[in-house]
């Protein structure tokens, strides 16, 4: 937007405190160089357009605001002299992008002194040689450092979750390796209880009764019901005293295996019905084999099915074999993270999961929205260890005015009012010097906000802070894949 000319004096330039000490010849060089536009109520300029002038106002009253989602978020309202916006990295050239980072407007007739691009770059230059060399350091610097720890940071996460991952392996790799090496000595027992009862001479019609045993065993071991702690004492009573009737020994030890089978006397019954009663106790015993080896194997099932959904949330975490950019189900990624994150989260917090599942898929990155499940997540169960270890992560899913919603929400001591404005700063951290990085909210925010069009925002008080989420249902026309800075 182009505004008025008028003209410029090189004493009322020099009144502004950016300009107070240059001498009458460089503030004439500044006058000739640039120019004084008055601009009625309205845009000014807008946020990502190229950038091309560096504003100084003179007088009026500006604001300034930033693109959060589809929203103008005011940063700056102010009627001060002097105060600046535009292209303030003009003297960096064309090695960083020249846009406008933000948008301004003003709200009454307000003054600028406007400079060019390239007459603000000769300037700095030819008037400021060193302080251009240390605000080029500065600014190159800092992005170096923040790319380095951010790298760091997505390695300390990446370590945390090796390790948790790790762990979540080892416990059913460890159980299958225990039962296979027990499921081998059963299988050893049941065949030396088999020759034992092949050596009775026992008619053909009783070992096939037998075997028709063993099938109908195996079989109801698998359809064995859950029962409470209290029904099965009561069964384990009942088998005991059945066994201790029938002369078998150890009755005892047996009764616990035959009820997790989900065997009780009725069935008993059917087995001592079906054979000789010389031949009960070593069918027992052979049938106790049986049912030890079908729950062994029950065991190792259990185990490798719950190594091999490991694996599979650890694809989905890292969608390693996954399009960049996609339609994503949240909780697929909220579940993948929890899961990943469980050693991490421990015991003692108790993970509450409030979804909507009628929610639609979202056009998305989903391996960096799992970055950002995992650094809320990581802060929610730093704040609950602080507070005492223990607590409730409650993760949230719901429509939010035509957005998706996904809210993280701990009992943790709360973020305070004095720093809540500054936690999406790059580099600030609340943590301990060597447990924090500060960047971890930094490139949430930068996830959610510049690459999904989103919204990262937090509300707290004391037992009750709550990270929301906000992303957009559809993409946006015009969206293309980005790479943070």
């Amino acid at each position: 937007m182009s505004g008025q000319l008028r003209p410029c004096s090189p004493a009322e330039i020099g009144s502004l405190f950016l300009f107070e000490k240059l001498s009458p010849e460089q503030l004439g060089q500044l006058c000739s160089a640039g120019r004084v536009e008055q601009f009625e109520p309205g845009p000014v300029y807008t946020e990502g357009e190229p950038a091309t002038c560096f504003y100084v106002m003179i007088e009026g009253t500006v604001v300034l605001s930033r693109r959060v989602g589809g929203d103008d978020v005011e940063v700056t309202r102010t009627s001060q002299r002097g105060v600046y916006a535009g292209s303030m990295q003009a003297y960096l050239g064309d090695r960083v992008p020249q846009v406008y980072n933000n948008s301004m407007r003003v709200t009454e007739p307000t003054r600028f002194f406007v400079l060019p691009n390239e007459a603000f770059s000769d300037f700095m230059q030819e008037w400021f040689p060193m302080a251009v060399h240390l605000l080029e350091g500065l600014f190159f610097g800092s992005k170096s450092t923040q790319r380095a720890i951010g790298q760091r940071e997505r390695l300390l996460a990446l370590g945390s979750l090796s390790a948790g991952l790790t762990h979540e392996l080892n416990n059913p790799a460890a159980a299958a390796v225990r039962a296979t090496a027990t499921l081998r000595e059963r299988v050893g027992k049941m065949r030396h209880k088999l020759a034992i009862i092949a050596q009775g001479n026992y008619a053909p019609e009783v070992m096939a009764n037998l075997i028709d045993i063993q099938d109908r065993t195996a079989e109801r071991v698998a359809k064995a019901p859950t029962l409470s702690p209290l029904e099965a004492s009561d069964r384990e009573d009942a088998v005991t005293d059945w066994l201790d009737d029938h002369d078998i020994q150890n009755g005892w030890r047996l009764a616990p295996t035959f009820v997790q089978a989900g065997l009780d006397v009725d069935w008993l019954d059917q087995v001592a019905a079906a054979v000789d009663e010389e031949l009960l106790p070593n069918a027992i015993g052979w049938l106790n084999y049986t049912v030890e080896t079908e729950l062994l194997m029950d065991e190792i099932n259990d185990s490798t099915n719950r190594i091999s959904h490991l694996v599979d949330a650890a694809k989905q975490y890292s969608q390693l074999d996954r399009a960049p950019f996609q339609n994503a189900d949240v909780h697929e990624l909220l579940d993948s993270t929890l899961l990943m994150l469980s050693g991490k989260i421990g015991q003692q917090i108790k993970v509450v999961k409030d979804y909507d599942r009628t929610l639609p898929k979202i056009p998305a990155y989903p391996a960096e929205l799992n970055q950002v499940w995992t650094n809320l997540i990581d802060n929610a169960v730093s704040a609950i260890n602080g507070a005492g270890g223990e607590g409730t992560l409650t993760v949230r899913t719901a429509l939010d005015n035509e957005r998706l919603l996904v809210e993280f929400r701990d009992t943790g001591p709360g973020v305070p009012k004095e720093i809540r404005g500054r936690i999406f700063d790059p580099f600030f951290t609340t943590k301990p010097v060597g447990e924090g990085t500060g960047l971890g909210l930094d490139i949430s925010w930068r996830i959610v906000v510049n690459k999904h069009h989103g919204t990262l925002q937090v509300e707290s008080e004391p037992g009750d802070t709550r990270f929301q989420v906000l992303l957009p249902l559809t993409a946006e026309a015009n969206d293309t894949i980005e790479e943070l800075a």
